[in-house]
């Protein structure tokens, strides 16, 4: 029998191996920041290039995810939907499946933004195949992933979470925990429609003062000290000028691509749907940025949806 899964997942030489699966642009530097705060990370991609980037950063990769599994006390995965996620836990096919290929009382953490259920299906899968389960979604990009300041939303048991924070905090500026399994899901849908509804009001703020005769430092400097200030405003600002450091300044490279938008709001509404919440903006919003992705602004920041509203406003 394997040894008790370590209470905390201290740093350093008694730190408990990671695998780590999903090594793309978010999980990639992730997985670097875990590397150089001395932890033993085995990491598998199914892209080619994500490996060969992964290895030129100085992580250990593995030739499958099963062979990265074995032996690791924790399993970490950033992947692109609960599908994914579930398949890979079950396995498909030839392929194993994580829960089997790994030692007894492994780690699961999820750090994919998925549905609320699957993420409860995911954790009721690992424990049941005599695991722990820990969901955390993140939020702070790109740019936070590399430079290890991203918000980590986590549902987990508190002795779990107790034992994934150190880990966590590698990767992570601000850890919260937010409830059992599927809570930290649950936080990050939640956030990310106020935000894709939020980004949707400051551009249509900022089109209407264009058409007003307003100048974008003039309406800037009012509504950022007034009641109208928000992060999709005063971080983010969809305009060039105000913010310098806002994707507007960079021809709305991202950032946070208007797909991934458009993903987390479909996820709050298919939330929204199965609670019966009688919402209006969020399934608004989500319709306004599936729009948005589907006519050229996936690969765009999600603040470019500005400039959809400009050029219909312009007809």
């Amino acid at each position: 029998m394997s040894e008790p899964f370590p209470s905390e997942l201290s740093r350093g030489e008694q730190a408990a191996p990671v695998a780590f699966l999903g090594l793309g642009h978010m999980g990639g530097p992730m997985a670097v920041n875990l590397v150089n705060a001395g932890y033993a990370v085995t990491g598998f991609d199914v892209m080619p290039a994500a490996l060969e980037t992964a290895e030129a950063n100085g992580i250990a990769t593995a030739a499958s995810a099963a062979a990265a599994v074995s032996g690791a006390g924790v399993v970490l995965t950033m992947l692109p939907s609960g599908k994914h996620l579930l398949d890979a836990y079950r396995g498909t096919g030839d392929q194993p499946g994580l829960l089997a290929a790994a030692a007894p009382n492994t780690l699961f953490l999820d750090c994919s933004t998925i549905n609320v259920e699957e993420a409860r299906e995911a954790a009721e899968l690992a424990v049941a195949a005599g695991h722990r389960a820990v969901d955390a979604p993140v939020s702070g990009g790109v740019v936070g992933a590399e430079a290890g300041t991203l918000t980590f939303m986590v549902g987990a048991l508190p002795e779990d979470f107790k034992a994934v924070s150190p880990m966590l905090e590698v990767m992570g500026r601000r850890v919260v925990h937010c409830g059992e399994h599927g809570a930290g899901q649950a936080a990050k849908i939640c956030n990310n429609m106020i935000l894709g509804i939020s980004m949707i009001a400051v551009s249509e703020a900022f089109v209407l003062g264009e058409k007003l005769g307003l100048t974008h430092q003039a309406l800037f400097d009012v509504a950022s000290a007034a009641s109208g200030q928000c992060w999709a405003l005063t971080t983010n600002c969809p305009v060039p000028g105000p913010v310098p450091t806002s994707p507007a300044n960079r021809d709305y490279q991202p950032g946070f691509a208007g797909a991934l938008m458009a993903k987390d709001l479909k996820l709050a509404l298919n939330a929204l749907e199965s609670t019966g919440v009688a919402a209006q903006l969020g399934p608004l919003a989500s319709a306004i940025y599936d729009d948005f992705a589907a006519e050229g602004g996936a690969g765009r920041d999600f603040s470019g949806i500005i400039t959809d509203i400009r050029d219909k406003s312009a007809r």
